[in-house]
């Protein structure tokens, strides 16, 4: 059996929890920041959880992550 490759682009973006959930930084943090309040870019700082319709393509292209 073939060992699979991971896709890069998504092992950079996305990291496993220990419960084997998968982790992402939020959108909207790249420019465009002088409009935005304090409390909406100290929230977006967070990691968000992949949601539960996405996580199965996720996991696909990180196999070992």
């Amino acid at each position: 059996m073939y060992k699979i490759k991971t896709k890069r682009a998504a092992a950079k973006r996305f990291k496993t929890t220990g419960s084997g959930k998968i982790r992402r930084n939020q959108a909207f943090m790249r420019h465009i920041l002088t409009k935005k309040s304090s409390k909406r870019k100290q929230q977006l700082r967070d990691t968000a959880l992949v949601d539960a319709a996405d996580v199965s393509n996720v996991k696909r292209m990180i196999p070992y992550g």
